[in-house]
Formats: structure tokens, C-alpha cells, sequence
């Protein structure tokens, strides 16, 4: 029997300290929530909250040819990136299906830190340096070194501005671009500063190294007292990003969908020059509608579709749950799923099968909420 190892984030000790429940996620022990997942949830959408994502990968690529390596390994444009700017992308496979989802920031002229999901970092980390062969440019993994925190909610800004040494610094914090990154000097520790999210709110996301973890996080914890700031786990992170139509890897993205099947291909550029893995295969059917698509299904009773329920038209199966849940924002259930691409148009009514009662649904616009700018 193969014993499962379990890692810990270097904040795993406050985790435990707050009476958090944990769950397994990606082979890490992440706090699911602290108390109630739904007082997690709307904390975010009124106030602030803090959540531990030390989990997720941090991969360096550095050198004269960082944006040619990463313009053959990623789907996006990164030549074209300007430095302290952010970029949503795609690692693919030769057949054009996705291994993962990821966020890359150019920090500078010839660094780039790419972000993976947490159970695909390793994946992502070998695959990069094994596209960089040949290219004038190095790849570091350094998810082992580094921990992640984020602050996300309407008082985030008024919070990580109070992390900054002086008037300048907190400047700097609140004039920060939406998909912007900075180096710069938080609480006293060294970060990168990124004003990027997973929660459908405006927030920032903190990349400091694991020494500095656990005194960071209490010195946003003491802050965040006057600002009612909630320490939320992954429960709350997964709500919060369904309301705003985010997809997560291993629902809405895995190695059996295309960009073009879960709606993404705007990230994907076919107008750089370099061939990118996948690009073949992804040309060959550009223009073709996609057997089934990503739709988000508002419920128009009280019970939620969940994952890997049948969605059905007319007592035939036509697709599948992939997300669902009521929507604590909303009040009414919400869910995302695949659907055959003749009943993907907004308005289709549809129904899901809740394990042996169907309820209706209809196909509507994502996302399903967006906050007041």
C-alpha cells in the first residue's frame, strides 16, 4: 500500500491555532473553513478575507529567451507582456487539451513568475523546464520556498495599504492596476504584491517567502480587526469563485477539454510566431463548434445540481454538472456545466437530474455575479 503524503503550508500552525477543519486538496492539509463557510463566504463580498493559498506553485523562468521559452510552453503572448503586468494562460498538451490553468507576471524585462494550481505544480514546473531546452533561459521551481497569502473584499485595499512603511508605499498599494505585480516591502518583509484574485471581488495576493509567512499573516489578522477582516478557507474560495464563473482545474478544465470546449479561446494566441505545444491540433478545429460547451445554469427551484450530475432536454442526457451549489450571494442555485452545443445558447431551458428527481434550470450569461465597480 502506497502510504499518501501529506504536505503543510508553513501557516498550517495558525490554521490549527483558529480551530479550522481541514481537507485534503492537491496532497495538501488546507483549511476548509474556520467556522461557517457561508459567514466565510459573505465576508469576502462585504468586508475582507484572508485566505492561505501557500499551496499553489510559484516557477521562476529567467534569461535573454524567458518570453520565446514561455511563448512555445503556454498558449498566451508573453512577449507582448509589459513588466509589472499580469496574464490568465493555458499549458496544453500536443492534443490541445488543458494541464492546467495558471496566472504569469512579468516581474521583469527578462523574469517571469508562473503560477499553477497546486496538485498540477510539479507537473507544470517539469513540463516548463522540459520546453525550455534550447531556449537562452532557466526555469526555477521554488513552490517549496515560497508561501502565498490573499486578501480579498472591498477592504482589501484599505488593509494591504496599511501594511506598506509610509505614505508612498501605501500609494503604491492603492494606485496598483487590476493584473498588476510589484516587488515591494509589506509589513516588513520582502513580497510580491499582485492586485489578482479567485474570488470575484477586488483584492491583492501576497508571494513572500515561508519564513516570513506566519508573522505577515498575524500582522494582517491585527489590521484587519478595524476592517472586519475574516480568515476564510477553501470552501468559501470555491463559492466565491463559482458566483463569478471561474473555472477550477479538475471540474471545468482537465486534460479531456480544449480551450475552445470551456470557452477560453481568447486566451490562446495563434498571431505569435512561435509554435506553441497544442497549436497544431488546436488549429485543426478552430473552426469548428465544439461537440458539448461550458454554460452556467441558474436553478429555478431550491435544490443545487452538483458535480457529475446529468443534465437532461426532454429525457435525454445532454451533458453533465461539473460545479453547483446555491449561491449565498444570490439565493438561488447556480452551477456550471457541459452541455451539447445546441442547447448552450443563453435563455435554453434545461433540466438536472438531483439522483432521481429532475429540476428545471436555464442557461444564462456568466458571470453569474460581478461586483460594484
Amino acid at each position: 500500500m502506497t502510504e499518501t503524503i501529506t504536505k503543510h503550508t508553513a501557516l498550517h500552525g495558525k490554521h490549527e491555532a483558529l480551530g479550522a477543519s481541514f481537507t485534503d486538496f492537491g496532497g495538501w492539509d488546507m483549511p476548509l473553513k474556520y467556522g461557517s463557510e457561508l459567514a466565510e463566504h459573505k465576508a469576502v463580498r462585504s468586508t475582507a478575507g484572508l485566505f492561505d493559498l501557500s499551496h499553489m506553485g510559484e516557477v521562476w523562468v529567467s534569461g535573454p529567451q524567458a518570453a520565446s521559452a514561455l511563448n512555445t510552453a503556454l498558449a498566451g503572448n508573453f512577449a507582448l507582456m509589459k513588466v509589472g503586468k499580469a496574464k490568465y494562460s493555458l499549458i496544453l498538451n500536443e492534443a490541445g487539451k488543458i494541464i492546467d490553468d495558471l496566472i504569469v507576471y512579468r516581474m521583469e524585462d527578462e523574469k517571469y513568475l508562473v503560477v499553477p494550481n497546486a496538485g498540477n505544480a510539479p507537473v507544470v514546473a517539469a513540463e516548463l523546464a522540459k520546453r525550455a531546452e534550447g531556449f537562452d533561459a532557466q526555469v526555477q521551481d521554488a513552490s517549496a520556498d515560497e508561501s502565498l497569502i490573499a486578501v480579498q473584499g472591498p477592504n482589501a485595499e484599505a488593509i494591504v495599504a496599511k501594511l506598506a512603511a509610509d505614505e508612498a508605499g501605501a500609494a503604491s498599494v492603492t494606485e496598483m492596476k487590476y493584473y498588476s505585480a510589484a516587488y515591494t516591502k509589506l509589513g516588513g518583509v520582502d513580497a510580491i504584491l499582485a492586485r489578482t484574485g479567485y474570488t470575484g471581488e477586488d483584492g491583492f495576493e501576497l508571494i513572500i517567502k515561508n519564513a516570513d509567512a506566519a508573522g505577515l499573516w498575524d500582522t494582517i489578522v491585527e489590521i484587519g480587526k478595524d476592517h472586519e477582516l475574516v480568515p476564510c478557507g477553501l470552501a468559501a474560495r470555491d463559492s466565491l469563485r463559482l458566483e463569478a464563473g471561474m473555472p477550477l482545474y479538475g471540474n471545468e478544465l482537465s486534460l479531456e477539454r480544449t480551450p475552445f470546449d470551456a470557452g477560453l479561446g481568447a486566451v490562446v494566441s495563434f498571431k505569435k510566431e512561435e509554435d506553441f505545444v497544442g497549436r497544431s491540433a488546436l488549429e485543426a478545429v478552430r473552426e469548428q463548434t465544439p461537440a458539448r460547451k461550458l454554460v452556467g445554469l441558474k436553478g429555478l427551484g431550491k435544490r443545487a445540481g452538483r458535480g457529475g450530475y446529468a443534465i437532461v432536454k426532454d429525457g435525454a442526457v445532454i451533458g453533465e454538472i461539473t460545479s453547483g451549489q446555491p449561491s449565498p450571494t444570490l439565493g438561488y442555485p447556480v452551477g456550471l456545466g457541459y452541455v451539447d452545443a445546441a442547447f448552450s445558447e443563453v435563455g435554453t431551458e434545461l433540466e438536472v437530474d438531483l439522483r432521481g428527481k429532475t429540476l428545471p434550470f436555464v442557461v444564462v450569461e456568466l458571470p453569474f455575479y460581478t461586483r460594484a465597480k
